[in-house]
Formats: structure tokens, sequence, C-alpha cells
């Protein structure tokens, strides 16, 4: 890991972080800002608002926090099984944070970028400075390759309601169902709008107060109530991210925007400000998506492209000026460069898109809600997120035909051409992406009922709840609104491949067993050994060993004179069974074992008792 030595000594040496076995998740009760004072010494620079965001890979992670001074900052790591009793250990490894003002509410803001973290290793980190070191959080990385989970979060957007309280609560709540069904899930992904007015810190504070903000990491998008203030700029540092003019839709001194991007375990994701869209800014999202994916093809198994204003949006915002424009500008460029996935928000309702090619349907048979589809080439699913919240919910509007219209396949007409399915509960739901080898998995899962909490609904914003336009009772927590697996154009066609393998049956022996002298007058079990190679394409196959011989069949022979007792082979006079197959083999090496009993009384013959035996290896299932 690239870091500084210690707090102390920002210059210093650097230490690597070393790595370590999975420990338990140590989480503070101090919350997300205090910071302990040493009796009788000048209080240190006090922090709050860390929050744990996504780095350029699956490798990196970074802190952002608020700081009440401009003093040197940094955050100090370590594997978390190497804490004792809470305390760091002199090897922690400490990353200098960038510390810069805010233009809002005074204050400073600071990040770090921990780079060279371990795979499958829990680590645990703080921030801050020596004598004020915040409360310690733990976060836990997996493996950096292969399969994973991330979940996607509709518009918390804290405030919007009219409570904070309660949208905080709701909030913290669908963080709290979500992590706890998916413990390992390695990404939070925003659809944006994390606050209701963007420069409100009470907000900020509310949306920021669970502790899975510090355990698993954020991936921020700009909503356009997060866009109006730099609040958005200075809570989040966002990797590999172009600030230039046309990803701001005003001036970047008084408001946030920019477009990064990502790659983690094989996906590339690509984070767009869709608040800017006039006066060539829908064109610059295009070329800044076209270079991105250019650039890391080779390496980017998926594309996943997340923004706000959902395109296909199904309620509110359907016929919106800007996403009328923004249905012309960006379908057909998505289907050109192998866009797989679209996250988005902005609606405060869930709907997933059929497979959509250049802004028309792309498989004319696709049914709606199918649990499986094939995008085919150049084929995109676009998904809008549900409220996270329960702050706001936007019923589903009417397709106006001309303009976003119905769809054939609906013979109510109440659902747009371009969605497979639409949904409005007033509930809270997230939505869980697997990624698999061939395969994504989108589901979208319920993190509430009509219960408290529920702002929404709590404070009569809507007048029902449930499924049906609350004509159903609510479903249960963890239940599933939606789910569909997408296959990137896999067609099942019948192929063959083989080869053929002759009928073999090989045996070749090794060097003949030989017993030593026979001694007159002692008794005695000689014994001897030998070996034979066995290779048999057959169903079965036996290996047996036999004496030809007419002579004194089964004995060792001097001439005319013969041993009194039989010769063993296998353990077994002759003919005897020395191993027995019941699959084919290829050069198993057997040992033959001979063993020949020499009684006290025998008489024996000057010379070479031997005899030719037979080796055979024989099948009845060639």
């Amino acid at each position: 890991m690239k870091s500084s030595k210690s707090p102390r000594s920002a210059r210093g040496r650097r230490r690597p972080v070393v790595a370590a076995s999975l420990a338990a998740v140590a989480v503070s009760a101090f919350g997300i800002g205090s910071m302990a004072v040493v009796a009788g010494a000048q209080a240190p620079a006090t922090n709050s608002a860390i929050v744990l965001g996504v780095g350029a890979n699956a490798s990196q992670r970074v802190v952002s926090w608020y700081t009440s001074a401009n003093t040197a900052q940094s955050v100090q790591v370590a594997p978390t099984s190497q804490l004792v009793n809470g305390e760091f250990p002199a090897s922690a490894t400490t990353f200098a944070a960038t510390v810069a003002a805010n233009t809002v509410n005074g204050g400073f803001n600071a990040h770090a970028i921990l780079d060279g973290l371990q795979e499958d290793t829990a680590y645990s980190y703080r921030v801050g400075a020596d004598g004020g070191w915040s409360a310690t959080y733990s976060f836990k990385t997996q493996k950096f390759s292969g399969n994973f989970d991330f979940l996607f979060f509709g518009d918390p957007q804290i405030g919007s309601s009219g409570d904070t309280a309660k949208d905080g609560a709701g909030w913290t709540d669908t963080l709290n169902v979500a992590t706890a069904a998916n413990p390992n899930a390695e990404l939070l992904v925003s659809g944006g709008d994390q606050v209701e007015t963007a420069n409100t810190e009470s907000q900020w504070n509310a949306f920021l107060a669970s502790d899975k903000l510090r355990q698993y990491p954020w991936s921020a998008t700009i909503g356009n109530h997060d866009v109006g203030g730099k609040a958005y700029d200075q809570h989040f540092w966002t990797p590999n991210t172009d600030r230039s003019g046309p990803f701001y839709s005003g001036s970047s001194a008084t408001q946030s925007g920019g477009d990064y991007w990502y790659i983690y375990k094989g996906v590339l994701f690509v984070h767009l400000n869709s608040n800017a869209y006039a006066n060539g800014s829908d064109a610059a999202h295009i070329a800044y998506v076209t270079s991105v994916v250019n650039a890391h093809k080779a390496e980017a198994k998926y594309t996943v492209l997340v923004y706000h204003h959902s395109i296909y949006s199904p309620a509110d915002h359907a016929n919106d000026g800007d996403n009328k424009q923004r249905r012309i500008d960006f379908p057909t460029a998505f289907s050109n460069l192998g866009v797989d996935l679209v996250l988005q928000g902005h609606d405060h309702s869930y709907s997933r898109s059929y497979a959509i090619k250049n802004g028309q349907k792309a498989n004319a048979a696709e049914q709606p809600g199918a649990a499986q589809v094939s995008a085919g080439p150049g084929g995109v699913i676009y998904v809008t997120g549900n409220s996270a919240s329960g702050s706001k919910y936007y019923d589903l509007s009417k397709p106006v035909a001309g303009e976003y219209g119905p769809d054939p396949l609906d013979p109510t007409g109440k659902r747009h051409w371009a969605n497979s399915v639409e949904n409005q509960e007033h509930v809270r739901t997230y939505v869980r992406v697997k990624v698999e080898a061939n395969r994504l998995v989108v589901e979208d899962l319920r993190s509430g009922t009509c219960a408290a909490p529920n702002a929404a609904v709590e404070r009569g914003n809507v007048s029902w709840c449930g499924p049906d336009s609350g004509a159903s009772p609510a479903q249960p927590v963890g239940s599933t609104v939606d789910k569909t697996v997408i296959y990137r154009g896999i067609t099942d066609t019948p192929g063959s491949v083989g080869g053929s393998v002759p009928a073999t049956l090989s045996l070749t022996l090794g060097t003949p067993a030989s017993f030593g002298p026979f001694l007159p007058g002692i008794a005695k079990d000689y014994t001897a050994q030998t070996t034979a190679t066995v290779v048999s394409s057959a169903g079965d196959a036996t290996l047996t060993a036999s004496d030809p011989s007419s002579t004194a069949t089964g004995r060792l022979v001097n001439g005319t004179f013969a041993l009194a007792s039989p010769l063993q082979v296998a353990g077994t006079p002759l003919p005897s069974t020395v191993k027995t197959y019941a699959a084919p083999v290829s050069n198993d090496v057997v040992t033959v074992d001979f063993k020949q009993p020499i009684a006290v009384n025998e008489p024996l013959r000057t010379g070479s008792y031997a005899k030719t035996l037979t080796f055979t290896l024989s099948t009845t299932n060639p």
C-alpha cells in the first residue's frame, strides 16, 4: 500500500499494510463525528460526515470527511486482526489527506485514497491526527476477481417529505435491511438525490448517519437536488473525474458536477452528471463514455452506466422536456458501445425496460415481465430505482400517444412501450445486481412495508399503500418486486466436437523377479517382486498369471526336480488373479508379489529353480 509512515511524519518512510484473515467488523458507538480530546491540551480539529467511497479499482477505497480546521489530516489503516483492545498497532499505515476549504457552511473537507489494499481482508480505519482521532470503523475487501453483488439505491432525497428525521430513519432502515440480507455486497451504488436541498447540512447529516456508509463503499451519483451547490462535491471525492465545463449544468464554482468512471472486478462503471444536457452536454457525455469504453473494453466484461434522470421514466418525469431530448440523444450511442445495463433514479418509482436497441424494442417477441432476457448485440436494459428512504413517491403516469406511448402488449394501456415492468406500491425498495460470468441478475427488493419508517405514508403525502394501488396488503420486507436474468446475446445452438479412442490393451513387465538362493535345511517363505504396467481402454479388465507348462504345473523346476510347494502369485497358487479393473486405466503400475515356501526337510537339488509364467490382460467389455 502506498502510504506515509505515521500521522506525526506525513513525509516519512512508507510501510505496507499486511494482509490478514477476516475479523469481526467493529462499529464505534460514537456516531459519525465525535473525537476524543486530550485533557489539558488544545482541542484538535473535529471531524464529521465520514463516508467510505469507491476507488478506481477493487484494491482502492476513498475516505471523505468534513473537518473543522485546515490542519494536517490522514487516514490510519490496519488489518482488523492486528488491533489489540481497539488500539492500532505501530505498524498501521497512514494515508495523508488532501484538505480544502468548504465554500458553504464554513470549515473544510478532506479525503484520502487508500491504495494497495489486499483482497479478502478486514481492515479498520480512523481519520484525523494524533490527539484527535475519530471513532474506528471497519470494512472488508473481497476477492479481486470472480462473481460479486452490488446494491443500487434510488433517491433517498432526505428532507423531501418535510421531515428530515423520518426520511433519515427510512434511509437508515433500508441500508440495514439491504446489508443484512446481502452482507457480502461489495458496492452501494447511488441513483442520485442524496438530499432535498444541496447545501443543507442537516439533511446531509441524516443521510450519512448510518455506519453502513463507513463499512461499504458508496458509489455516488449526482442528482438534480444535489447539483445546486458545492456540498455534494465536498462530501464525495470520486475517482477518474472529468470536471470539464460540459459536465456542469452551471458554474463549477457554485455547482457540483463532473463525470467519472472506475473498474470493479471486470465491470466498467461510468457515472454521468445528467443535470448537464443542454448546449452540447449530451454530446459531451457520449464522447466521454465512448472514450472510456474504448480505452478499457479489453478489461471490462460488462459496462454499466449510472446517472440520475431516467430516460424511460415510468412516472411523474416521463414526458419532461429534458427526458424527451435524452431519449433522442442517448440510446443509439449506448447500443453501439455495447452498454449492458443503465441504472437511473429521479422518478421515485420502479421500472425495468425491455432490451432497447437504438431507441427501439430490440426483440418484438420479448414479453412483459420476462424472467430472463437475451439482450443480443446492442440490447440495453434500463432500470429506474424507486425511493430507498420513503421520503417521496411518484405515481405511475399514463403514456402519452405520439410522445412516450403505451405498450401494445399491455391491454390496459397503462404501461409505457419501453418498459417490461413498472411498479409503485409506496414502499421502500432497492435493487440488487448479481454479476456472474455470463449473465447479470437484476432484482428489485422491498426494504420496507406500509409501516414506519415510511415518511411519505406516515405524513399523508400519499393516500394509499400496497400493491394494486393499495387494494392488496403490503408484501413483507425482503420480498421480490421484480427479477430478471440478463444474458449477453447467448443463443443455444447444438454443436459437436470429439475424437475416437482405439481399442487398447497393453501390458509391460518389469525386471524378472528373483528369490535369491534357497538354503537347504531351513524352513522359510521366500519373496520376490516385479511390476506390470497396464493400459486399458476397455470398460473392464483383468490381469492374471498362469503357468503354461505341463511339467509340474504351478511349481518351480530344476531339470527333472520340482519344489514341493506351489509358487504363489498375488497371494494364491497359480493360476492367479493379480488385479481387476472396472474402468479404463492408463499406465497403472502394478506390483506383482511372489512367494515360495520351502520346508525344513525339503530336499533341494543344486542349480536354479525357475518357471516361465504367462501374464494376461483380458476384458469382457472391449
